[in-house]
């Protein structure tokens, strides 16, 4: 029998970028069908996806990602390549504060208005500060129907080896405070 794990849909771009450093936090609220975003776990993989005009809502000195990020993500298959460990999930409470915390993740401004902010306008934005770690081998999946539909979460079949993390501890214990600040209270 095979081990399974939970892993959040997220757009691929954005999961090259915490792998190399780039993106420490992410932004939910939750996809199409679900009521609102729910943490249905602290540890979880990371599952690759790419949406239409992916390249407009990323920010230009990020592009070098796309490439990379689109083989991971087609028709046919995806490549599960990190798993992330959730150091704190922070309700946005002070949304004119996200330009201030715009060097921790690639998406553009606009990006950030559209999709996550004025997307379900009633529905409390989360900034969610993780710990991501490659895996120790990367995982090549058939796309099938459970992977899909408008939901943030997916359960996988597998259950790989994770290799240490992007960020140290401290780094992040930083990254908290400063999301606090610029987005929480």
């Amino acid at each position: 029998m095979t081990d399974s794990q939970l892993a959040l849909k997220e757009w691929s771009a954005a999961i090259h970028g915490m792998l190399d450093g780039r993106q420490t936090i992410l932004l939910r609220k939750g996809g199409i069908h679900e009521k609102r975003f729910t943490l249905a776990d602290s540890r979880f993989l990371l599952f690759p996806t790419v949406v239409h005009g992916h390249t407009e809502r990323v920010r230009p000195e990020h592009h070098d990602l796309l490439k990379a990020a689109a083989a991971d993500s087609t028709e046919t298959e995806v490549i599960v390549r990190a798993g992330a460990e959730v150091v704190a999930a922070i309700e946005v409470n002070q949304p004119d504060g996200l330009e201030q915390i715009a060097p921790l993740h690639i998406w553009t401004t606009e990006s950030i208005r559209a999709d996550r902010l004025d997307f379900r306008p009633k529905h409390r934005l989360t900034a969610l500060v993780v710990r991501v770690h490659p895996l120790v081998a990367p995982v090549r999946l058939r796309r099938s129907d459970e992977h899909g539909g408008c939901t943030s979460w997916v359960q996988l079949a597998i259950a790989p080896e994770w290799a240490a993390p992007v960020h140290q501890e401290s780094t992040l214990a930083e990254i908290v405070q400063r999301v606090r600040d610029c987005v929480g209270v």
